[in-house]
Formats: C-alpha cells, sequence, structure tokens
C-alpha cells in the first residue's frame, strides 16, 4: 500500500468517525491533508463524510490546481492558507460545522482573541489560543487572507455563524485537536453563567511550557 493510498483511506475513516457522531452532518465540512511531494488530498465538493470514496478525493498540485479526482471544496482558501502561513508544522487541516463551536461563535461576551475559557489541560496542549474569526460568506477567499493575517501564530480558529478550522502536523492530530474543540466549547457553554473555577495563569504557563504550546501573539 502506497503512502497516498494509505493517507486517502484515513482520510474517508477519519471523516465518517467525525459524521457517525455527529461533529458534521449532510455534505457539511471538509478535510485536507498534505503528501510528501507537497500534493494535496482534499475531501471533494458537496460529499458526505458518512461516505466518502478514497478513489474519489481531489488531488491537487502544490498550486491547489486539481490534478485528477472529484472537482474540490470550494474551501480552498481556508486550506491554503494554513499550508502557507504556518510551513512544515501543519500537514493537514479539518474544517467542521460543528454545533458546540458554532454557538458559542454567535453568543455575547466571546474572547475574539480567545473564545475558549482555560476549562481544562487539554484545551490548552491541543489547541493553544483559539482565534474568533467574523463572518465571511461560505466561499469568499477573504477567509484565507484573515487567515494569512494571523502569520501562522495560531492553528484553530472559529469561523463566525460558522464553524471551526484546526491544521495539525499530521491527519490524526488535527481530527483530535478537532474534538478537543468541540469538547471544550460544550464545556464553556455548560458552565457558561455558573462562574467555572478556570486554570489559573501559573496553570497555562507550566502546560505552555511543557508541551510548547503557541500561546502568545
Amino acid at each position: 500500500m502506497t503512502i497516498e493510498t494509505r493517507l486517502r483511506e484515513q482520510i474517508c475513516t477519519l471523516a465518517k468517525s467525525l459524521y457517525d457522531r455527529g461533529l458534521t452532518a449532510g455534505s457539511s465540512g471538509n478535510i485536507s491533508a498534505r503528501l510528501e511531494d507537497g500534493r494535496f488530498l482534499i475531501t471533494p465538493t458537496g460529499s458526505c463524510f458518512g461516505r466518502l470514496d478514497p478513489a474519489r478525493l481531489s488531488l491537487l498540485g502544490k498550486d491547489m490546481t486539481l490534478l485528477s479526482g472529484d472537482a474540490p471544496t470550494k474551501e480552498i482558501p481556508l486550506h491554503s492558507a494554513f499550508y502557507e502561513t504556518r510551513g512544515a508544522v501543519s500537514n493537514a487541516v479539518v474544517h467542521l460545522h460543528s454545533c458546540h463551536s458554532v454557538a458559542l461563535s454567535v453568543l455575547p461576551g466571546t474572547d475574539p482573541d480567545n473564545m475558549l475559557p482555560p476549562l481544562t489541560p487539554y484545551g490548552v496542549m491541543r489547541l493553544g489560543k483559539v482565534k474568533l474569526l467574523p463572518y465571511f460568506m461560505p466561499g469568499d477567499v477573504a477567509m484565507g487572507a484573515a487567515i494569512r493575517g494571523l502569520a501562522g501564530k495560531r492553528s484553530a480558529v472559529v469561523l463566525a455563524h460558522h464553524g471551526p478550522v484546526v491544521a495539525g502536523k499530521d491527519l490524526e492530530a488535527a481530527v483530535y485537536a478537532m474534538e478537543e474543540l468541540e469538547e471544550t466549547a460544550k464545556l464553556a457553554l455548560l458552565t457558561r453563567g455558573l462562574d467555572p473555577l478556570l486554570l489559573d495563569q501559573a496553570q497555562i504557563n507550566r502546560l505552555v511550557e511543557k508541551f510548547d504550546v503557541q500561546w502568545d501573539d
């Protein structure tokens, strides 16, 4: 089995896992991953995470032009912006329309610079600060420009009224970080208005140092 074949199957397996657990619905969401030679695999436009075909994934060149497979998602600007600004530390990008993170994105009082409160160590370790970006029409190239404006300093953002986008060192890391984002958003909603005890700055600093988390802007 070639590396490309293995990655195709991994994308479909992890996508179905996300779909089966209700983290995305219908034909929403998209996943991409970079191959060793610099080409990309990305989920096709209008495809359902629960029924992806490894052979029909979109294969893109280094310049994000379609080489083979079905037509790619319209959210390519999101993915390419992360790859361009984060370099070798990000080789996969996951974008979902997951319920709790979208709900948190539209509530007043959500901190746009760090929208997830530090409720657990894993939210800090796997995500760092999560930037809340404003609303953009789906497919708008301005989304890519907004991510480029972060200059690679954030591995996770949430598009208001739309959903989260997470980059990781590989596909598994990106998926696990996305799951952590959604769980932390759920915890934030469950505890909102209850004055929960948060990790203090000293605890956050120890996590940032031990796990080499990018925390400062």
